[in-house]
């Protein structure tokens, strides 16, 4: 229970921490001057902090399935292998798929 909610405080601390320097600029100095470009930031830079991190856990999850089955049937390796190697290709496609989304719907995050 304590570990959740250190966890919890560090992630909140986090997210404040990253709203500082959105809120931080002067509304005419930044191009639209806009308080919503600020939170598009701050909400681009969450949402692909979390698809990242999900998918990570997913690609840990599919490894070690696949370590599992692997362990279990060796005679099914390449099978197995297979299996592995194109569900961890369509998982990292999600996470590039957001990367490319929050390009997209950011402008001045590309270069």
């Amino acid at each position: 229970m304590k570990c959740n909610l250190v966890r919890l405080g560090v992630s909140l601390m986090t997210a404040f921490f990253m709203a500082i320097p959105a809120f931080a600029a002067e509304p005419g100095a930044a191009e639209g001057g806009d308080i919503s470009k600020g939170l598009g930031y701050l909400g681009a830079v969450i949402g692909f902090g979390i698809a990242a991190g999900l998918c990570g856990i997913g690609q840990g999850l599919v490894a070690g399935r696949a370590c599992e089955g692997m362990a279990r049937n060796p005679g099914a390796y390449n099978r197995v292998q297979l299996a592995l190697i194109l569900g961890l290709a369509f998982i990292e496609t999600l996470a590039i798929f957001t990367f490319v989304v929050v390009l997209i719907r950011v402008p001045g995050l590309a270069p």
